[in-house]
């Protein structure tokens, strides 16, 4: 049976899938013997004392709101005490000021993501709106949002280099303000898969560069402030007429549940509840049950400032030494700079890395990783030999210690060997 235009664009396989189906047939393979090390998830870690703690708050909203919530439809802007507490608790830390009308509810942040780039992208009265990502590399799964093969485009970072080992990207905001056509700005703060956070001039140009075009800037805080903090950030989420604020309870533990919630100015917040509505009706009502009690009672804080933020930190850090110790210290490899975060995102700065190649490589090894060239929009004609993208490699770091430090310890390995095949070529 045929698929529609749209049918085919939603339909197709992303980088990161192919990723995955290869780590499931190694699963499903019964010769596939010995200790394989995966590197590559993007799934948050099952902190023991966040899984007690949502254990507990779930068990008390099943026992007080099952019937309202799981036995009964609700609004599409989300639950209503929910909502309440949302405001509630931005109006507390950040005197925003926002109502109700500021706040839309979803079944995941990525999906109302895509709520977003349907409504703001694409064919229009006054023509054709791409969605651009004006910080790449970028999370990948922006590469599916919209419904037109030629609706997203990407900017490159510019490269700072920052020590011997380290690097980091700024935004290059010249580059945003000569793109054309932009129908709606989307960046992550802090970044996955790199970590970085933006500083208040790039925050500040972008809210700028999307007022003067009177178009949203979606800024999705899904690592950052106020929850789950697992990068720490330098500039708050900032409110403005152009802004909206995109915010995850996924990585404060809660992946599966696909809870998230926009903030934004009412004329921006009606379209997407409309589009809710229209499609999935609402989000799951018992989780958000069980985070209105996060929000209200602070525990949301309590778990942040004792335990995510200080996992990750640690996770961090024992990267970095493990990195350091491992990899050659004559090859100009870098590693983005971060306080904290899921993941290590790797630069090999030479002309015989090629990250597929690198992928291939740490397979035959037991080891899989995601290649760089997946978080970067790629030009016609795919990524040209020696492009930046392809020279990346992202390391996730919710794995146990033990697995991380192996992961390392193999790259190392397969890093010396195309340097080896590299010379004699």
């Amino acid at each position: 049976m045929l698929l529609s235009t749209f049918g085919r664009r939603l339909s197709g396989r992303s980088g990161i899938r192919a990723i995955m189906d290869d780590i499931a047939d190694v699963a499903a393979d019964p010769s596939a013997t010995g200790r394989w090390v995966n590197l590559s998830p993007g799934n948050p870690s099952a902190i023991p004392d966040a899984v007690e703690a949502w254990q507990r708050l779930t068990a008390d909203a099943v026992s007080a709101d099952f019937t309202a919530t799981s036995c009964c439809y609700g609004p599409s802007r989300g639950y209503g005490p929910l909502v309440d507490a949302i405001v509630e608790y931005f109006n507390d830390r950040y005197d925003w000021g926002i109502t109700a009308e500021n706040v839309v509810v979803g079944p995941g942040s990525q999906l109302l993501c895509f709520a977003a780039a349907c409504l703001f992208t694409g064919p229009g009265p006054t023509g054709f709106r791409r969605l651009v990502l004006p910080a790449q590399p970028d999370y990948a799964g922006y590469q599916g949002l919209t419904l037109d093969a030629d609706g997203l485009t990407g900017i490159p970072a510019r490269i700072v280099r920052t020590g011997e080992h380290l690097f980091r990207y700024a935004v290059d905001l010249d580059a945003v303000r000569r793109t054309p056509d932009i129908g709606m700005l989307l960046v992550s703060s802090p970044g996955n898969p790199t970590g970085r956070a933006l500083e208040r001039d790039e925050l500040d140009g972008l809210v700028a560069i999307a007022a003067d075009r009177d178009i949203p800037l979606l800024v999705d805080n899904a690592y950052g402030q106020p929850f789950p903090l697992v990068v720490e950030t330098p500039v708050a989420p900032v409110r403005h007429p152009s802004v909206l604020n995109s915010f995850t309870f996924s990585k404060a533990g809660l992946p599966g549940d696909r809870l998230g919630f926009l903030i934004g100015e009412p004329e921006l917040i009606f379209p997407i509840v409309s589009y809710l509505a229209n499609t999935a009706l609402h989000a799951p009502q018992l989780v958000q049950s069980v985070t209105a009690r996060a929000l209200r009672s602070r525990e949301i804080d309590t778990l942040v400032e004792k335990t995510i933020s200080p996992y990750y930190r640690a996770k961090r850090q024992f990267a970095e030494r493990a990195l350091s110790d491992a990899l050659p210290s004559d090859m100009s490899w870098r590693l983005h700079e971060s306080s904290g975060g899921m993941f290590c995102w790797l630069w090999m700065d030479h002309d015989w890395f090629d990250d597929h190649e690198a992928y291939e490589a740490l397979k035959r090894l037991r080891v899989f990783v995601v290649p760089g060239h997946h978080f970067f929009v790629a030009p016609r004609g795919g990524f040209p030999a020696g492009d930046h993208g392809t020279r990346c490699l992202r390391l996730s770091l919710s794995p146990d210690e033990d697995t991380i430090a192996e992961g390392i310890a193999r790259l190392a390995e397969v890093l010396r060997e195309q340097r080896a095949n590299g010379d004699r070529s």
